[in-house]
């Protein structure tokens, strides 16, 4: 990938490129931002840059045998590693479906990934036999380059297993060269972050997302704004905006809030058994959207403007629970979805989980109509 593929990103893009032409490269770096940012695309970018053999000043050459291997993700001299599903399982596995998955959308956030790999209801993970096969991979020679790199997409998944590279980051081989791509700086081991030089890769303006947009080739100027204003500056987001009206999280959101309303106990039930199936990936992936949905209820109910981050559908609707909650309701039912959220990453009972929580938000409603 080259940096002018990128999106926004200038003052990065810049510092990057003179680093490796300075070959003032930091043996580790953490490319820190929100989903949707660009993190990942700028590393992967910085990676091909750092091996070209025919750089510029801005960007990679694209055109010699290094950018070429690169650019098809096939380097021998660039090594992957990312989440997956099961104990035994290392990032070689999928390596396949990690080429085209970042061939298609470099900006992809973790659930779009880890079900393309059939996660389903297990949790992904970057598990000890990934880190054994790290050490492994950076203590052979370069094949063909001028540094051997690791790209590590997503280091909050290491948990503990992080501990078995801390030598390794801390003292490399030579030439070895740790890129580490992050959304989530509070769940990355302190021993890693010390390790590591930061670079923080803020969230896109709108007018950033509206040119990658137009890159995409979406002219409907109507539709990229609204676009635009939903996504909140994640490229991501704005992706998957382009061909759906209302995303499933949303219906599924609603859907149960209606059904925690009306308090009809069968009704609770089968939406339980419903978000029990999904798996635990796209549970926490709902109880996000759910919290940003409550968020900008909050929004809504203090200003009274209707320019929040909501699409048409879910507007209406926030507009209609006006009348029904107060602040104090929507504390509570926040709360809530976030101790889902903390519950289901510690692998809680779905069901039970879900189907009391339901049973609590039914009873925060019912107290403003009992008052």
């Amino acid at each position: 990938m080259q940096f002018k593929q990128i999106i926004g990103q200038p003052s990065i893009r810049q510092s990057l490129t003179e680093t490796a032409r300075a070959e003032r490269i930091p043996h580790a770096q953490l490319f820190l931002g929100p989903t949707g940012s660009g993190n990942l695309a700028l590393a992967l970018a910085y990676a091909q840059y750092i091996l070209c053999t025919d750089k510029n000043e801005t960007d990679a050459c694209g055109n010699c045998s290094s950018c070429k291997k690169a650019q098809k993700f096939i380097h021998p001299d660039i090594h992957f590693s990312y989440p997956c599903v099961g104990s035994k399982v290392v990032s070689t596995h999928f390596l396949e479906q990690w080429r085209t998955a970042i061939s298609d959308n470099p900006y992809q956030e973790v659930n779009q990934w880890l079900q393309s790999i059939g996660a389903e209801n297990k949790q992904g993970n970057i598990n000890k036999d990934e880190c054994l096969d790290i050490i492994r991979k950076l203590s052979l020679k370069a094949f063909e380059g001028s540094h051997k790199i690791l790209l590590l997409w997503l280091p909050e998944y290491l948990a503990k297993e992080g501990n078995r590279l801390l030598k390794l980051i801390e003292e490399p081989p030579e030439d070895t060269v740790f890129l580490l791509v992050a959304e989530n700086q509070e769940k990355i081991l302190p021993t890693i972050l010390s390790r590591c030089q930061l670079v923080k890769v803020p969230r896109l303006s709108d007018a950033e997302v509206a040119e990658g947009l137009r890159s995409k080739g979406l002219t409907e100027e109507k539709k990229l704004q609204e676009i635009v204003y939903l996504a909140n500056g994640d490229f991501n987001q704005a992706l998957q905006l382009i061909d759906q009206q209302q995303n499933d999280n949303a219906t599924i959101l609603l859907d149960w809030l209606r059904k925690c309303y009306g308090g009809k106990g069968i009704e609770m039930h089968r939406w339980v058994e419903g978000i029990a199936k999904i798996g635990r990936e796209s549970q926490k992936h709902f109880l996000q959207y759910g919290l940003h949905f409550m968020r900008e209820f909050l929004v809504l109910k203090m200003t009274g403007q209707s320019m929040v981050r909501l699409q048409t559908s879910e507007l209406e609707t926030a507009q209609k629970m006006l009348r029904i909650m107060d602040f104090e309701q929507v504390e509570k039912i926040t709360k809530i979805m976030d101790h889902c959220y903390f519950a289901v990453e510690r692998n809680a009972h779905p069901k039970i989980l879900f189907l009391d929580a339901s049973i609590k938000i039914n009873q925060i409603l019912k107290s403003k109509i009992t008052a």
